[in-house]
């Protein structure tokens, strides 16, 4: 459903010289998070929360290539609280053809209800994706602690920001087939780890979430390199958790 808004008001939620602004903002971190190699494949993206409006990078295009007029802009306050098939209202659909709403909205609509978080970013990062390999097939989390990084990564995502002595724990779900289908199983890993910062997806990527976009991005590049260095040590056969 859209919100009968005119075509000009429609525009102006998205066409601003402000670089601070959520269309802005989205088209660029995609473009930074291309050149990371976290959103190839038009896969990935980010979403922005400004007051009681959602800005959604889209599905189907190149993600390095996504400009403000490709942005869809959704109430937070929605009908219903989106799900997978749920119908969801719009305040502005891209006129381009062949762009859709990303399948992420429900996963993302979980960080913002879950933890009030002002963004959340998902990619497809192969140091996400190895680590979640490389943990045995029933594990239910990974854990790491003694590395200075964890110092860039907040309490669930939101909260005070972690020590240099603290052990990280992120949940690892399950990959579906559908990504949309993640979104019952993303809820209850939240609900079973309220201090995880992200969620990991087994073959897949990562969610991360923060008050604002520069603390989700902050907290993503962090986590990114926890990632790698964990894959690293793992291989090198060396405790993840302790100073050992």
């Amino acid at each position: 459903m859209s919100n009968k808004l005119t075509h000009e008001e429609q525009e102006a939620l998205v066409i601003s010289e402000d670089p601070e602004h959520p269309a802005n903002l989205i088209s660029e971190l995609c473009r930074e998070f291309y050149k990371l190699g976290w959103v190839t494949g038009t896969g990935g993206g980010i979403s922005i929360r400004q007051g009681e409006h959602v800005y959604l990078a889209p599905s189907g295009v190149q993600k390095e290539r996504i400009k403000p007029e490709h942005i869809f802009v959704l109430p937070f306050a929605q009908s219903s609280v989106p799900r997978p098939g749920s119908k969801r209202d719009f305040l502005r659909i891209p006129s381009k053809k062949g762009l859709t709403e990303s399948q992420c909205t429900p996963l993302f609509w979980n960080a913002f209800t879950m933890r009030e978080a002002g963004a959340c970013i998902h990619t497809h990062s192969q140091h996400a994706v190895m680590l979640t390999l490389l943990h045995p097939r029933d594990a239910q989390s990974f854990k790491i602690s003694h590395q200075e990084m964890i110092k860039g990564v907040r309490i669930g995502g939101v909260g005070k920001t972690l020590s240099f002595f603290n052990t990280l724990e992120i949940p690892i779900i399950d990959n579906t087939a559908v990504e949309e289908d993640l979104t019952e199983s993303m809820a209850a890993a939240m609900e079973k780890y309220p201090d995880a910062p992200a969620i990991l997806v087994r073959r897949h990527g990562v969610y991360v979430w923060g008050n604002t976009w520069e603390q989700a991005k902050t907290q993503s590049e962090c986590l990114d390199y926890l990632f790698e260095i964990a894959v690293k040590m793992l291989l090198a056969k060396l405790p993840l958790v302790g100073d050992n």
